[in-house]
């Protein structure tokens, strides 16, 4: 799936979320179906900087798509993760590497509504997913 596929879902689905407090219910939620990662996979080499909260990221690329896994320890981080996710696994590395997560993350009410932190945060992990992207595009 594309990420503007993808992105297309997640609007829809946060349309009928009339405020912050339900998309925020609604985020939680999504966090509390991530697959933890492999207790392995909770090294330094994998900890997303920038986060308020524990965060650890794993991408794989394979035939030039990229694959996110990721977990926090934090519920709300959780949900994000979990957005991001939706967006970015499957979808091709230049797709990946060009789309403006935090434009769609404002659009659909959520970016807008995070604390400071939680923003660094989103934008550590996106930085994440790009310069992986990038990297595979480049090698």
């Amino acid at each position: 799936m594309s990420i503007q596929d993808a992105a297309a879902d997640i609007r829809e689905e946060f349309s009928w979320l009339e405020d912050w407090e339900a998309r925020y219910a609604h985020i939680i939620d999504l966090g509390k179906q991530n697959p933890p990662l492999e207790a392995g996979e909770r090294t330094e080499e994998n900890k997303v900087r920038g986060c308020a909260s524990q965060v650890w990221m794993v991408t794989r690329i394979d035939n030039d798509q990229i694959n996110v896994r990721a977990e926090s320890d934090a519920m709300i981080v959780s949900g994000l993760i979990a957005l991001l996710i939706r967006l970015y696994s499957g979808s091709d590395l230049k797709e990946a590497a060009a789309f403006d997560a935090e434009s769609f993350l404002d659009e659909i009410g959520v970016k807008g509504a995070l604390t400071a932190q939680r923003s660094n945060g989103l934008a550590s992990m996106l930085a994440r997913i790009r310069r992986d992207a990038g990297a595979a595009l480049a090698g």
